[in-house]
């Protein structure tokens, strides 16, 4: 089975940048995060070598969440502009390696990756992988098509995600992580769910219910379980937040991105070339170095570097 690997670009950008050092170039560039970019890059492309790639960003205007709900996000400071800098720079740099980059107005990278994911999950002998540094992309999960490799601590540590890794750590199924988030909300993205209802109570009540909207049908046609559980009254009580949470939680599979083919995604076996020219602008001899050496072993057919 072939592998697509579909890049969280401006998490890995995120992880990087506060993982590592902020390595500045001989013209005063910052570029600790693209170092860390491209050396997890390198990692992955050595150990689970994937015949598509992709990478996906976020854009700076105006998303349809932050219209549905000003205080998205807002408890977030302001980017440092060193990190800004990196981001913009970081389109060169995955191009470099022969990665297409693509990005949606008014929607988020997550949105991107939703509709990519959508575009090719049923694709006979495809199976797809999401690099990420975050959470949100565990909701895409699907059977043994669909998985999430989350970069834990620093640029090295990678947990794979599968259905039952899903199961295991939240106790509900992957497309339960909105219903999941609309009632215990998301603090790092300011979504506030319902006040009062934890992790444990959400996974029993969608372990019974399947779904937010189901639990809320549940209260309207049975109110005497308002009194057996506490739970469903804050609910009832905070049905409004709860359902706006779950939509900001929800990752879009429809944002309005080109309609793409694998073989759009296809990735030079010998990118390495571009990949050593871009790199050597800003010194990064360890990277180059390691570049050079994973190309001359050429371990089987397939591998890119």
């Amino acid at each position: 089975m072939k592998t697509l690997l579909v890049i969280d670009a401006n998490a890995l950008i995120h992880r990087a940048f506060h993982a590592l050092p902020e390595f500045v170039s001989r013209e005063g560039k910052p570029t600790g995060a693209l170092y860390g970019v491209a050396s997890i890059l390198i990692k992955f492309f050595k150990e689970n070598p994937p015949q598509y790639v992709v990478a996906a960003f976020d854009r700076p205007e105006t998303t349809f969440r932050e219209k549905l709900f000003s205080e998205y996000k807002a408890h977030r400071p302001e980017p440092a502009p060193s990190l800004v800098a990196q981001i913009v720079e970081a389109y060169a740099l995955f191009q470099s390696f022969g990665i297409k980059t693509i990005d949606a107005s008014g929607f988020e990278g997550d949105d991107v990756i939703g509709t990519l994911v959508e575009f090719f999950k049923h694709e006979p002998e495809i199976k797809i992988t999401i690099l990420t540094g975050d959470m949100d992309s565990l909701q895409l999960v699907f059977q043994e098509k669909v998985v999430v490799e989350t970069l834990r601590k620093g640029v090295n540590d990678i947990t794979l995600y599968d259905e039952k890794a899903v199961r295991e750590r939240f106790l509900v199924e992957p497309y339960q992580i909105p219903d999941y988030k609309g009632l215990i909300g998301d603090a790092s993205d300011n979504i506030t769910g319902v006040r009062g209802i934890g992790p444990k109570t959400a996974a029993r009540l969608l372990g019974h219910h399947k779904t937010l909207e189901n639990i809320i049908k549940s209260i309207e046609f049975n109110e005497s379980i308002l009194e057996e559980d506490s739970a469903y009254r804050k609910i009832k009580d905070q049905k409004e937040e709860a359902l706006l949470s779950k939509k900001l939680a929800t990752i879009r599979c429809d944002a309005p991105i080109p309609r793409l083919a694998l073989r759009d995604l296809i990735i030079s076996k010998n990118m390495k070339d571009g990949a050593i020219k871009y790199l050597s602008q800003f010194g990064f001899k360890s990277l180059i170095k390691r570049l050079e050496e994973e190309s001359k072993k050429k371990i089987h057919q397939g591998q890119l570097l």
